[in-house]
């Protein structure tokens, strides 16, 4: 091979041929253009589908990834393009890993975020070192992010289009892993640049419908969930106001979110009032007026730092975060107080901050994701 074989679209320096790279397949349209595409263009591909809950009642889920018909639609969409594609049972790793805690969060007061913690536990982990050992010199997957290379090596950008960016799901990704990682998708401007790949390649699911709900999670119910895992979740307890004036009755602390207004069930109080504190020890749900959920200092913890300094080496970090995915970033100073812990000042309050989401750091005069942490406690 000559010294000056010039790169290839995964960033090698050999022909596609001779690249491997696993895909990761859902069965969704995203990540089954990732893997066509890259056959299309002479790559070795092998993909691969996680099956990650009771399939059973996989099939008769439809609109969330990885269930039983969406199996089906990637091995299709493999078979038609021609390449390999395994299906591996990562069930009792994904019920450890990310459904136990999920439960406990939410019995814990807190809003989790489960398809981060997928990514991180999961697929960016344990599906990468299966990977590794079918010997790919990479891993692609259908999301919507992008890297690029910097002076220091690859770093994590938003994608192209924010409408899709999946940044806030995906902050907790090392730089390590980031090195075997690839996102074909990112760069693309609108979701229906990838609908037209689909159905260029002739693919079965050029149609499908997005995924909406947390794969596990049938219809949204996260109470149904939890008190299936946790029987004794939904035990019922008092809506006090913030003076500890009781107000209600509640049907379960696990029905509820910070900054919730609807649905509490009472009514005739004059002004609205939202869910302020969970309190899962005393069955207690404090409510107050909204000026109540103002929260300007978030303490964050487990912190992924993907900046090129090291992140406790320096007194502050001015970014912009993102402490919620609907929510655009807005500026903020970091103080750290380790290597994996810091405080967050808003510049600007924000309402509804909860104990489980992500706080996700981004560099104010780029679109270079800076890593995240998670919020764990009360304001």
């Amino acid at each position: 091979m000559p010294l000056d074989q010039p790169l290839n679209s995964l960033g090698f320096a050999k022909p596609p041929a001779q690249t491997r790279v696993v895909v990761a397949m859902s069965g969704g349209v995203d990540s089954s253009v990732v893997a066509a595409q890259l056959k299309d263009e002479g790559y070795d591909v092998v993909g691969v589908t996680l099956q990650l809950y009771d399939h059973g009642a996989a099939l008769a889920k439809k609109g969330a990834c990885c269930a039983g018909q969406d199996i089906h639609d990637a091995r299709r969409v493999a078979e038609a393009m021609g390449f390999p594609h395994y299906v591996l049972d990562y069930e009792n790793m994904f019920r450890e890993a990310v459904i136990e805690e999920f439960a406990d969060a939410y019995l814990a007061g807190a809003t989790p975020v489960p398809c981060i913690r997928c990514n991180e536990r999961v697929k960016f982990k344990d599906l990468l070192a299966t990977a590794k050992d079918l010997d790919a010199d990479c891993m692609a997957t259908g999301h919507y992010i992008q890297r690029k290379m910097g002076a220091h090596g690859a770093e994590l950008h938003c994608a192209a289009d924010a409408n899709r960016d999946q940044s806030y799901f995906l902050f907790s990704t090392t730089s390590e892993q980031l090195d075997f990682l690839r996102f074909p998708l990112g760069h693309l401007p609108s979701k229906a640049e990838t609908r037209a790949l689909a159905a260029k390649y002739g693919l079965s699911v050029a149609d499908k419908p997005d995924s909406q709900d947390i794969c596990f999670v049938p219809d949204g119910n996260y109470a149904a969930v939890i008190e299936k895992l946790r029987p004794g979740a939904a035990d019922p307890g008092e809506i006090v106001d913030l003076a500890g004036a009781v107000l209600g009755q509640h049907r379960g602390v696990i029905h509820y979110t910070i900054g919730q207004r609807r649905g509490l069930g009472i009514g005739g109080t004059g002004d609205p009032l939202y869910v302020v504190r969970l309190e899962p020890e005393t069955r207690r749900v404090v409510v107050g007026p909204k000026e109540a959920l103002a929260t300007r200092t978030v303490p964050v913890r487990e912190i992924n730092w993907l900046g090129d300094a090291g992140f406790d080496t320096a007194g502050e970090w001015h970014v912009s975060v993102k402490i919620r995915s609907t929510r655009p970033p807005r500026p903020a100073v970091i103080r750290p107080l380790s290597a994996t812990e810091a405080t967050v000042e808003l510049l600007d309050p924000e309402d509804g901050v909860s104990p489980g989401q992500a706080c996700v750091f981004y560099d104010p005069g780029s679109s270079r994701i800076l890593g995240g942490g998670w919020i764990w406690k009360g304001r």
